[in-house]
């Protein structure tokens, strides 16, 4: 039996193959991979079973599986599915779009140089006398959970004050602080840990954590080494290590700008 094919069966056949490549993608980046395979031969499965062979009961059984694993998969990957929506809502004309129709110029979390300078100056600081640190720059992704994690502050940007926090013998040293909207808001914080296997085995915690950060927000992340004092920044799942001041200083400038 024969039947039209017109340019919408066309645009209908390539928005669904770029849906399934973004479900693929996002999840080999989960190391789900089989679990994507197992889904797509469920369905191919189904579709044989319902549309060809017209098996009603088959067909009805496996109508009902489907609506149940939809559910149960949206809530066995919940967190992929928000990480994935992110990036979607992150991408750089989408930002734009935002920007355009957004009324609120104070939502805008920009840095001056007043701001990022007392940054890289403790950080070279910190970097000198290894003492570890982990600092989490806000930008269009809000941090509030991460936030409720640790202690409060909300204080101006300060070289000393970061100093400080960090200093072996402070409570919160170990944690992380976070910096939104040119101000300190909390310090002791708490990141989601990476497990990604290709981070190099002589990172530590604190670049774990900063990777996790950055993979799962817009942040940008710096750690300072207590190991070796060097400095690095972690942004869109990607680190640059061995930093010094003025390379530093050019990329939060470019970030956070």
């Amino acid at each position: 039996m024969f039947f039209e094919f017109g340019l919408k069966d066309i645009i209908d056949i390539v928005l669904v193959a770029l849906m399934l490549f973004y479900i693929y993608r996002l999840m080999k980046e989960s190391s789900s991979l089989n679990v994507f395979i197992g889904i797509m031969m469920f369905v191919v499965l189904w579709l044989f079973v319902s549309e060809i062979l017209e098996m009603r009961l088959l067909g009805s059984i496996m109508d009902q599986l489907v609506s149940v694993g939809v559910i149960g998969l949206i809530v066995l990957f919940q967190e992929d599915i928000r990480k994935f929506l992110f990036n979607l809502g992150a991408h750089q004309r989408m930002k734009v779009f935002m920007e355009i129709f957004s009324n609120s110029k104070d939502k805008k979390k920009t840095h001056d140089k007043e701001s990022i300078v007392p940054i890289v100056l403790a950080c070279m600081n910190m970097s000198k006398k290894k003492v570890g640190a982990l600092i989490v720059i806000e930008r269009l992704s809000p941090l509030d959970e991460i936030v409720k994690t640790g202690d409060l502050i909300d204080a101006n940007i300060n070289q000393r004050l970061i100093e400080n926090i960090f200093f072996k013998n402070s409570p919160l040293h170990d944690g992380a602080m976070i910096i939104a909207q040119k101000r300190i808001k909390a310090a002791g914080c708490i990141l989601p840990v990476s497990h990604d296997m290709n981070i190099p085995k002589e990172l530590g915690l604190r670049h774990r954590a900063a990777m996790g950060m950055s993979q799962d927000s817009d942040s940008v992340v710096i750690v300072v080494s207590e190991e070796t004092g060097s400095i690095s920044v972690a942004i869109k799942g990607q680190f640059q290590l061995r930093l010094s001041a003025e390379k530093l200083e050019s990329i939060l400038t470019k970030e956070l700008n």
